[in-house]
């Protein structure tokens, strides 16, 4: 079917009638499809192809409108349509179109439907989404040919009882309203296949739901459940059920009894005990659940007052932006975040948009021992100021290494980046919530560094000890400062062994680290005292003296000096004592060595290495699908036993050192290079940033140049420190031979790609025809053909899963298996550029896409559509800025300050 577009035609000032049209006579439609959504005034030109009663429009059984047109004409072009195409078989009516000043979709206007619709007997879908129904139209029930109904994002707060009466239907949406109930008549709908009620307000639902025998998916997510009904075991034919983010205290056993369920997901709701036919399941999950924890405290006694619940919104994944009014709302975002707004912290309401950005080392100020736990969170307006302070909450796994370390949210404040004060909540053993209270919106992420104490020094001076080591203090006499000043001491504990490998020298030790900072550049008028301990197994009264050293490390300088002769040592049994008058490390080395600044230069970097091994697996159905992370020592055996049921691959590599936030890449090598266009993608090669606690997992499809049909490909991957330079060398097999923090080559890992066999060839066939398309916009990015060519060629045998969630009706699938047999390719082409072509100016055709292939578990072809997104996002962005169009007050994470190398300040 061709997609007909009507030409353009002169813009007027206010609505007109079409009989006042003027003699520009819009052309007829060549075909069956006629969309009007994409240009202003699509009712006007409807209403003037109407006024000539041409015979092309009996033809006609697609329509799209916007819903954005003047709602007069609206009504007055629908009322037409039975008359005009009698034989629509689809009607799209859909807002969305348009954007507010912070680019989140406005509503549609449309509120009712005239009642002459209900004479289309021959409309079987119908799509009223992102409009501003608060009723459904009474038209709709008495459509009975329809077979697929979408009333997703209205404020609809009830369904009518009539709607039961719809025979034909199989999939009904009406995701994201305000729905509190649901009619019992629902469960007469005997063909309803697809059920999503998604993003409502639903706190019960009826027995009757059961009745649903046809019913196979169920998306019931982010409403407030508290129960579910036994008669759900009635859903035979039920493959994909969704509860998450509800208010679940418990669930029927009976659902494991189903006996077609192959997905049931109860994330993040308050279940605390489950049956153990589901707790066993495989396809049962339940991550963010407090299972096991003792029951909340009862409720309050009769005649205490009660406090109005404060509205909560639970978003999913498609959603980048919420609104808040005066009245307070809590938000929970599917990226691991909740915001908490009290009321009357917004002052009017206002328009929240956030995102999830991955960790780049521009966006992540880390002091030398610190750690990131998790990625940025940047909400915005940027500066926004609330009346009161708002709840913030940023999930994380807990680092291992606990001693001597505290986790706190780092935010940027104006041009610094600064600390908030943090505490920590407990979802599950392997989950901790950040929780903090921002007075302002702007980028954050959580960090963990060596625990840290703060004091305000007036000047009649003051003590300063350390929480984490009893032994080191700082003492400022009276008259050190004439004015207040902030100062801050962090600790950072030594182990022997590391430093006795070092020297080579068994008796060797050291006291802990010591840095201190102040929020004033110029010097103390009085020196401070600060004492440290000894090293382990020195005393003052068997300590040789020529052995002792004092180290100093003055920022930003990189290196350690022996300050010894230069400081009063005073010497106790257990510590040693010195006076300063600037703030910096110290370290207290106890060693028979002469020189040892160059050598606590090497212990230093030593302390903040991590020793890791750098993996390639490739995927057992698919070798061009290669997995590549960089795991650290501890967790390379549990991370490939979980990985080896899917992927085969060499052995990890040697052990190699990596510092936290270090850059490396990976360069595919001997015919092999990377089958996509990517953003973190240059010149063919694969950039990495390495954190400690963060997966540094990344999944690319590989292709050749080489012939596979002559013999295998027989490549490789390398690993290279640094960001990616001009050429990799080309005497690489002289660089690998160095080793140690400094050499460029790391790693280098075998890739094979298997030779190709019988029919095997290239996924495109010589007579295949496409029709060119672009999937998406350019502000939220592209897919191409292309792009989806190579989507088609990474889905196999699980293009039916990927359909189903796309919302193919299952009789299209078997014609298609029937049209295209023995020709898997050729099914899969067909199904998603048909689907591709039916989405051509809809918006969130991508986000679908990218939701049903997580649905149908092809997370690794979700996250390189992401990236080529992310890709088309910023080239988008650039030629924007490029031409001077940027507005100003969108801020960039490119141009944020840059971090400095020294532990964050408050």
């Amino acid at each position: 079917m061709a997609v007909v577009e009507a030409g353009p035609v002169p813009a007027t000032s206010a609505p007109e009638d079409a009989a006042s049209a003027g003699p520009e006579v819009p052309p007829l439609p060549a075909g069956n499809r006629l969309s009007l959504h994409l240009h202003p005034g699509g009712c006007r030109r409807l209403l003037r192809l109407c006024a000539q009663q041409a015979p092309q429009l009996l033809e006609v059984d697609f329509l799209q409108l916007s819903g954005h047109e003047d709602p007069q004409l609206l009504e007055a072009a629908l009322a037409r349509l039975p008359w005009s195409l009698p034989r629509l078989r689809s009607l799209v009516l859909k807002g969305g179109q348009r954007r507010d000043a912070l680019g989140a979709c406005l509503r549609g206007s449309l509120t009712t439907l005239p009642a002459s619709l209900s004479s289309l007997a021959h409309l079987a879908h119908l799509d009223l989404s992102f409009n501003s129904l608060e009723t459904l139209p009474a038209c709709v029930p008495q459509m009975c040919g329809l077979d697929a109904l979408l009333l997703s994002r209205n404020c609809l707060s009830e369904l009518p009882a009539a709607l039961g009466t719809l025979p034909a239907l199989t999939f009904l949406a009406v995701t994201h309203n305000r729905l509190r109930t649901l009619p019992p008549a629902l469960g007469a709908l005997s063909s309803l296949q697809r059920l999503d009620l998604s993003g409502n307000l639903l706190e019960a639902l009826p027995p009757e739901i059961g009745g649903l025998g046809s019913l196979a998916e169920l998306n019931l997510a982010s409403n407030r459940l508290q129960s579910l009904p036994s008669s759900l075991a009635g859903l035979r034919a039920l493959r994909l059920f969704i509860l998450h983010s509800n208010l679940l205290v418990s669930v029927p056993a009976s659902l494991a009894c189903l006996p077609l369920l192959t997905r049931l997901d109860l994330r993040d709701n308050q279940l605390r005990d489950v049956p153990p036919e589901l707790l066993d399941a495989p396809f049962v999950r339940l991550q963010g659940n407090p299972l096991g924890r003792p029951p909340p405290d009862p409720p309050s006694p009769p005649g205490t007052p009660v406090v109005p619940e404060m509205p909560r919104l639970l978003l999913t994944s498609d959603l980048d932006s919420f609104a808040v009014t005066p009245q307070g709302c809590s938000v929970t975002l599917a990226c691991g975040v909740r915001l908490q707004f009290p009321a009357g912290a917004a002052a009017a309401p206002v328009t929240i948009r956030y995102r999830l950005w991955p960790p780049e080392p521009h966006l992540v100020p880390l002091g030398p021992h610190d750690a990131l736990l998790s990625g940025v969170l940047e909400l915005q307006p940027h500066g926004a100021a609330f009346q009161q302070e708002v709840g913030l909450w940023l999930l994380f796994v807990p680092p291992r290494a606990r001693r001597c370390r505290e986790v706190v949210v780092r935010t940027l404040s104006g041009n610094s980046w600064s600390d908030l004060e943090t505490c920590l909540e407990e979802e599950a053993p392997t989950r901790l919530w950040a929780h903090c209270q921002v007075p302002h919106f702007s980028w954050f992420l959580v960090v963990s560094r060596p625990v840290s104490d703060a004091r305000l020094v007036p000047p009649e001076g003051t003590l300063l000890c350390s929480s984490g080591h009893a032994g080191v203090r700082v003492t400022f006499p009276p008259g050190a400062t004439e004015e207040p000043r902030h100062v801050r001491m962090q600790v950072v504990r030594v182990g022997s062994r590391e430093l006795q490998a070092l020297l080579g020298e068994p008796e060797a030790a050291s006291s802990p680290l010591l840095c201190l900072s102040q929020s004033s550049p110029s010097s103390f008028l009085r020196p401070v005292t600060i004492q440290l301990p000894l090293p382990p197994g020195v005393t003052g009264l068997s300590l040789d003296r020529a052995r002792l050293h004092l180290l100093h490390r003055a920022a930003p300088a990189a290196a350690w000096d022996d300050v010894t002769a230069q400081v009063a040592l005073e010497l106790t049994h257990l510590y040693a004592r010195f006076q300063v008058t600037r703030f910096s490390w110290y370290w207290l080395w106890y060693t028979t060595k002469a020189c040892v600044g160059s050598l606590a230069q090497k212990a230093w970097e030593r302390l903040r290495l991590h020793r890791v091994n750098l993996i390639a697996l490739q995927r057992r159905r698919d070798p061009k699908q290669v997995l590549l992370q960089c795991l650290p020592r501890s967790k390379v055996d549990a991370t490939l036993r979980r990985l080896l049921e899917r992927y085969r691959g060499p052995e990890p590599s040697d052990t190699v050192e990596m510092f936290e936030g270090e850059k490396f890449f990976a360069a595919f090598e001997r015919g092999i290079d990377i089958d996509a266009d990517r953003p973190d993608c240059v010149e063919g090669r694969l950039c990495f940033v390495f954190y400690s606690h963060l997966k540094n997992l990344k999944e690319v499809y590989v292709t050749t140049a080489l012939d596979r049909r002559a013999r295998a490909v027989r490549g490789q991957v390398s690993f290279y420190r640094g960001e990616v330079p001009e050429g990799v060398p080309e005497e690489a097999e002289a660089a690998r031979q160095k080793r140690g923090p400094a050499a460029l080559w790391m790693a280098t890992l075998p890739i094979k790609l298997p030779r190709l066999r019988g029919c095997e060839g290239p996924t495109r066939e010589p007579g295949l025809s496409l029709a060119p398309l672009n999937l998406g916009d350019a502000e939220t990015g592209f897919l191409t053909q292309s792009n989806l060519l190579n989507v088609a060629g990474r889905l196999g045998p699980d293009w039916p899963a990927v359909a189903l969630h796309l919302g193919l009706p299952y009789r299209e699938l078997q014609r298609i298996r029937h049209e295209f047999r023995d020709d898997l390719d050729g099914q899969i082409r067909h199904m998603l550029f048909s689907w591709a072509e039916r989405q051509a100016g809809q918006p969130g055709a991508v986000g679908r896409l990218v939701q049903a292939l997580e649905q149908s578990d092809r997370r690794d072809v979700a996250e390189e559509v992401r990236a080529v997104l992310e890709l088309g996002r910023r080239k988008y962005q650039e030629g924007i800025r490029h031409t001077s169009l940027a507005p100003r007050n969108l801020a960039s994470p490119d141009r944020s300050p840059s971090p400095s190398p020294e532990p964050a300040q408050a």
